[in-house]
């Protein structure tokens, strides 16, 4: 081999070599759409990402806020039923809690309708205006995380009773639920069997769940008939609003007027 062709061959590699990498960084460049570079339409994508994370943010956040209950509104007569309210006064979740109480929430169309008038709804259902026309007692029972919208709530249940006999509404503490549920009551209905386990410790929760509420009232009254001076009433669970008329009182006490 001569000498100028071994400098060919030497250039030739080089320049070999050379094109592999600019075809290499040309291959790499259309890849990644020249990354490392900052393009007006690269900018754009940015921006647009940044905007599609933050609806995403707000859609999921605006979610969470609607369908996190903060209120629960126990309806009970012998249907037990119970509305989750959010933080807005609207119904997301109907729940019962025994047979009939399932019949009523299949009956009736409660989501996402202001508490108000899904309670008026309840009130004006055939079924417990034939209840409370045959003398039935019905409570409601409101509990809250946010005390001031449970003091609304409690409120405004109590205007919707107002003119009805045999009505109670009541605010509960907000601890009870989960204790209530885990024995498969509402809350109204696990207020009036902690009042009745107080006078007869081997009630069970089972015994009361298909129990309308004037029999319960009537087995407490039946074991005590003077409550006056009796330590029998639930502490936390005293304050209520008696139907008929609005009057305010001590529990299932003033229940005797309204007969």
């Amino acid at each position: 081999m001569t000498m100028n062709n071994a400098f060919k061959n030497l250039f030739g590699s080089i320049q070999a070599e050379e094109e592999l990498k600019d075809r290499t960084k040309d291959f790499l460049a259309k890849k990644t759409r020249n990354y490392n570079r900052t393009t007006p339409e690269r900018h754009g994508y940015h921006v647009y990402a940044a905007a599609c994370a933050c609806l995403l943010f707000v859609l999921l956040g605006g979610r969470w806020l609607y369908f996190s209950p903060t209120a629960q509104i126990s309806i009970d007569i012998n249907p037990s039923i119970e509305l989750s309210v959010n933080r807005f006064d609207q119904v997301i979740s109907v729940n019962g809690f025994n047979e009939d109480g399932q019949a009523l929430s299949n009956a009736v169309d409660l989501k996402y309708k202001n508490y108000v008038e899904a309670v008026e709804q309840i009130l004006h259902h055939d079924s417990i205006t034939t209840l409370l026309s045959g003398d039935e007692i019905m409570t409601i029972t409101v509990v809250g995380s946010d005390e001031r919208q449970a003091a609304e709530i409690l409120s405004g249940v109590s205007a919707c009773t107002a003119s009805r006999n045999n009505t109670y509404c009541y605010s509960a503490r907000s601890e009870d639920v989960s204790a209530a549920h885990d024995v498969g009551l509402s809350c109204g209905k696990y207020r009036a069997y902690l009042e009745l386990r107080l006078l007869d410790p081997e009630v069970t929760p089972e015994a009361v769940r298909d129990m309308t509420m004037r029999e319960i009232r009537e087995l407490i009254e039946s074991i005590s008939p003077d409550r006056d001076n009796d330590a029998a009433s639930y502490n936390g669970w005293e304050t209520g609003h008696h139907g008929q008329g609005g009057r305010h009182g001590n529990g299932w006490r003033n229940r005797r007027h309204s007969r």
